[in-house]
């Protein structure tokens, strides 16, 4: 039977490390996925208002196929700079991307990631000249490790959810012939992760072992199909998007990893209603970090990851909702 890994987060991958940076005087954050050297990585957009940094180098075709850290990151266009921390680390490690070594030339740590809108949340975003996220995306390279926050964390600091406290939100599952795969999610989504008029999560066929708290449907519901239940009202676009990034030990090729991303885009519409809206940023990141090869026709293997990462990503989104609620009484 697959069940999740010891700590059900995405760094029960082996190789992954998190690390989470947060602004409480601005309400925003940032998490770092790093993986322990550098991984294929791949990208899937689907929202209509996304806000991204290197995803066209995660195409097929590209000269690299291998990144050095993903980050999530709040603040809009402005939580693009957490990047410019991350490179920072990376390059004081010595990691990053060189067509050959050449003295006095270090190499380019690639960093792709995404943002969330959370300028709207009542905190002081009056920061003067210098945004606060390079040096939150720095703070979090260096608090990187296999433990972190859930709920009002990192980039889910800032965030809401529909009508209820959004935050950050990981899970895993562990298969019984090894196979690992971890899920983080920053949510902040215009539509609702709560089933209407219930304490249901939208996600509950999926939940494992209580993890957002149990609740079912009543016997006999069922949906409106114009009924979004707590989602945002009146929305402007670029207000809302759900982030994350999936990542597995199993040995996969850019291509089939890109193929991965694209079937992890369904745990959204697993977790969240709606969803993919045109206000909506909606991205998801993959890291193979190749520690694992299965047996078995390769069509076959990439198809169970990506049903694993669809279903992990929807436990993750309803986690972070789930925790955030608990920390916020909403």
């Amino acid at each position: 039977m697959a069940a999740p890994g010891p700590k059900n987060l995405i760094t029960d991958v082996a190789g992954i490390r998190v690390g989470q940076a947060e602004d409480a005087r601005v309400r925003t954050g940032v998490s770092v996925i790093l993986p322990d050297s550098a991984a294929i990585g791949a990208c899937a957009v689907a929202g209509g208002g996304p806000g991204t940094r290197e995803t066209d180098l995660l195409a097929g075709g590209t000269l690299v196929d291998q990144v050095d850290a993903i980050f999530l990151s709040g603040g809009s266009a402005f939580g693009l700079g957490a990047a410019d921390g991350v490179m920072a680390g990376l390059k004081q490690a010595g990691r990053g991307f060189a067509m050959t070594a050449r003295p006095g030339v270090p190499p380019t740590p690639i960093v792709p990631g995404a943002i969330l809108y959370d300028l709207a949340n009542g905190g002081d975003k009056d920061w003067g000249d210098v945004a606060p996220y390079a040096a939150m995306g720095r703070a979090a390279f260096d608090a990187a490790g296999e433990a972190f926050a859930l709920g009002r964390a990192g980039a889910g600091f800032g965030a809401r959810a529909g009508g209820h406290p959004g935050g950050t939100g990981s899970a895993s599952i562990v298969t019984g012939d090894g196979l690992t795969v971890g899920a983080i999610a920053c949510v902040n989504s215009f539509g609702s992760v709560l089933m209407p008029g219930t304490q249901a999560y939208w996600a509950w066929p999926h939940e494992v072992n209580g993890e957002f708290g149990g609740a079912h449907p009543p016997a006999g519901w069922s949906a409106d199909a114009d009924d979004w239940g707590a989602a945002k009202a009146n929305p402007a676009l670029g207000q809302n998007t759900t982030i994350a990034c999936i990542a597995t030990d199993v040995i996969l090729t850019p291509d089939e990893t890109r193929r991965v991303a694209q079937m992890a885009l369904s745990g959204f519409s697993r977790a969240i209603r709606p969803v993919f809206a045109p206000f909506d940023g909606d991205a998801v990141f993959v890291l193979s970090t190749g520690r694992t090869e299965l047996p078995g026709p390769a069509p076959l293997n990439v198809t169970r990851i990506g049903e694993l990462a669809a279903s992990t990503l929807a436990r993750a989104i309803a986690r972070g909702v789930y925790e955030a609620r608990l920390q916020e009484g909403g």
